[in-house]
């Protein structure tokens, strides 16, 4: 009788312990999390604004194309700058390196790519990105989710933040658009 106290004591016998129980429910909770981030969200500052097409879905909200694959001896380019402006704001910006990792809306992220992280902006929007010290900008897509820390809206990659600042400064305090079409 002490031998199978001791065994149910130990978790050696067939039930589950109650610590894997929350373990396993801690881990579906991050998948959640993770699936959540995911999704597309929509900011309703930018939803409120005017389309200059009366019925014409953004492309923003589009399914992201079959992209071609990149080569090493080919640099990426920035999107095209142009497209009205629906939406702007100011705040930091930073920049984050995370090389070969799925981004939010499924992408393999790559520091020399003009794309960015934003909370709330549909995947595939274009940003238009300026430092407000230099005047120097550049164009994004947005195609991950943050960044989570409080007073920045907006992850560049290394590639995007070294066209408007350097990366040994970290943040830089940006002006952003977001562009439509």
């Amino acid at each position: 009788m002490i031998a199978g106290t001791t065994v149910a004591t130990l978790g050696l016998g067939s039930s589950p312990r109650p610590a894997d129980a929350a373990f396993m429910a801690a881990a579906s909770d991050r998948t959640q999390q993770r699936a959540d981030r995911g999704q597309q969200r929509v900011d309703p500052a930018v939803e409120a604004t005017p389309s200059a097409t009366p019925s014409a879905v953004p492309s923003a909200t589009a399914a992201p194309s079959a992209q071609p694959s990149k080569t090493a001896s080919k640099a990426p380019k920035p999107p095209a700058g142009g497209g009205a402006v629906v939406g702007s704001g100011s705040c930091q910006a930073s920049f984050y390196t995370d090389e070969g990792n799925r981004t939010a809306n499924g992408e393999t992220f790559h520091t020399a790519d003009f794309t960015a992280a934003h909370k709330t902006l549909p995947f595939n929007t274009k940003v238009r990105v300026t430092n407000v010290k230099n005047g120097k900008s550049v164009v994004v897509r947005i195609n991950d989710r943050g960044p989570f820390i409080a007073g920045r809206c907006l992850d560049l990659t290394p590639a995007a933040f070294n066209t408007i600042s350097s990366t040994g400064a970290g943040v830089a305090t940006v002006k952003y658009e977001v562009l439509q079409g």
